[in-house]
């Protein structure tokens, strides 16, 4: 049985229940400043920290543990004779237990607060216990998570001990936490785009059913220190979301933050498969179900302004997985809620992301976000856009952009006709665009025509304005085709690969 446990906790939860089984148990109790007080308040018998060091806190707390009479009681290897007698020399007492948890600076670094209160919550003392009671975990008990606690006080009451296992366990999340906490705080204070070390600070938000696939496994994880769309939504109805589901959600709540206009997209696959612009959410959504009437069945559909009741009947008459909005109206979320498995997701925030990761066999790559749409319109073509074109032309680049290279999109009326991607090459996808469409203006491709045959494409299904990028050593041939054909042709400089 443990003889002696340092307590140091900024969260209280579950300590009183734990300094209670010491104290019956005839375990002493160290403790530091406003732990000292609370467990002391609440009838536990504690010594204060300073007794054991013969130094008192000092530089407002700042130094309290760091001392050779706390860290040589938790660090000495109790079967090594040396190290026994070391500690005996100089009066120090073995620490057999370790329970701390961090200054909450996650949660500061998001307050809007100074840079130096900031700091103020960079927790020294704590990581540094952990990480000597962590590699001395043969002989010390590691708590950093007070989900642990009732855990380990069932197994010293059934054992009255804690097995290896369990001890290596609990000085991995030691770890684990302290490595994410020294993450943040690097993240924080060098702010460089690309440091020399991709520091990740992520934290476990749930487990998922399956990931892609039903034999693939997957969980979801959070940052620790950034607000962001896909961390602080609010479920209000439906199953567990999966996977694709999450995927699936952030594209299609992207797409339509895109617009200042009431919007509505449909995501299928991780691909828009319906967006369209309307007077209200209503209009929006009938839009977007109209590009795509096919490919929505069992979708994702997202709106940037709050869906009522009128829309939640709208979208009731078919199989939906999930609704994405900023806000539900009571008559609406009553609609919804008639359908137990659909999932309704608030969204709280707007996409906040500066970075996009993806992970490759032994690597990620790291990239800044697609966030710039249009570099400068140029008219290249003898024929310009009209004011309406050259509207819709703007929408069809702002959906092009989440399409799979190569990507096509048709569109008219700020409306989604046709959308073409994931294509080896730009003509493929043209024409899968094109003949969904079946008509319309406006074609919208998200990078340079290296030839001009999908402007002859174009023509034959009556396309009369084309927006791409430029760029390609041919541009004078596309150009050409376009005065040849009477179709308005506009560059944007800037291309939207998305792979």
């Amino acid at each position: 049985m443990i003889k002696r446990a340092l307590i140091s906790v900024y969260y209280k939860d579950g300590i009183l229940e734990l300094g209670s089984f010491l104290q019956e148990n005839n375990v002493e109790i160290i403790s530091t400043g406003g732990t000292y007080k609370y467990l002391k308040d609440n009838g536990i018998k504690v010594i204060d920290i300073s007794e054991v060091t013969n130094f008192p806190e000092m530089l407002d707390g700042r130094v309290k543990t760091l001392n050779p009479y706390i860290h040589g009681g938790i660090l000495a290897i109790r079967d090594n004779v040396s190290h026994m007698k070391t500690i005996e020399e100089h009066n120090i007492t073995t620490i057999d237990m370790v329970v701390v948890n961090l200054y909450p600076f996650f949660e500061k670094v998001k307050e809007d607060i100074s840079f130096e209160e900031k700091v103020e919550f960079i927790d020294i003392g704590g990581p540094t216990m952990l990480r000597s009671a962590g590699k001395n975990f043969r002989d010390v008990i590691v708590l950093s998570d007070t989900k642990d606690y009732s855990k380990i006080i069932e197994e010293l009451r059934e054992k009255g001990e804690v097995n290896y296992e369990t001890r290596k366990y609990l000085a991995g999340k030691v770890f684990n936490l302290t490595s994410a906490y020294d993450a943040a705080i690097s993240n924080f204070m060098l702010e460089e785009e690309y440091p020399e070390y991709l520091n990740l600070s992520y934290k476990k938000a749930m487990d998922l059913r399956y990931g892609e696939n039903g034999h693939q496994t997957a969980s979801y994880y959070v940052s620790t220190v950034e607000e962001g769309a896909m961390k602080d939504f609010c479920q209000l109805n439906g199953k567990e979301l999966s996977y694709n589901n999450i995927k699936d959600m952030d594209i299609a709540w992207k797409v339509v933050n895109e617009f200042e206009e009431v919007a509505c997209c449909a995501v299928k696959h991780n691909t828009p498969c319906g967006v369209a612009l309307g007077e209200n959410a209503r209009e929006a959504y009938l839009k977007a179900f109209e590009g795509d009437p096919i490919s929505i069945f069992g979708g994702i559909v997202s709106f940037n302004r709050e869906v009522d009741e009128d829309t939640a009947k709208e979208l009731s008459k078919i199989f939906l997985e999930i609704v994405i909005a900023p806000g539900f109206s009571e008559e609406a979320l009553k609609v919804l809620s008639e359908k137990k498995n659909l999932r309704v997701i608030k969204c709280n925030y707007k996409p906040k992301d500066k970075y996009e990761l993806s992970k490759v066999d032994g690597g990620i790559l790291v990239q800044s976000v697609d966030n710039k749409l249009i570099e400068d319109i140029k008219i290249v073509t003898e024929k310009a856009p009209t004011k309406e074109e050259l509207k819709d032309m703007i929408f069809g680049m702002k959906v092009v952009k989440y399409v799979k290279s190569n990507g096509i999109v048709v569109v008219e009326k700020g409306q989604t006709l046709g959308i073409g991607g994931g294509q080896v090459n730009r003509i493929w996808a043209a024409k899968e665009a094109l003949e969904r469409a079946k008509g319309g203006a406006i074609l919208a491709s998200d990078a340079f025509f290296p030839f001009n045959d999908v402007v002859e494409e174009a023509a034959k299904y009556g396309i009369k304005a084309i927006i791409q990028p430029g760029g390609a050593i041919k541009d004078k041939d596309s150009i050409d085709e376009c005065n040849k054909l009477g179709i308005a042709m506009v560059f944007t400089g800037i291309r939207h690969f998305k792979h």
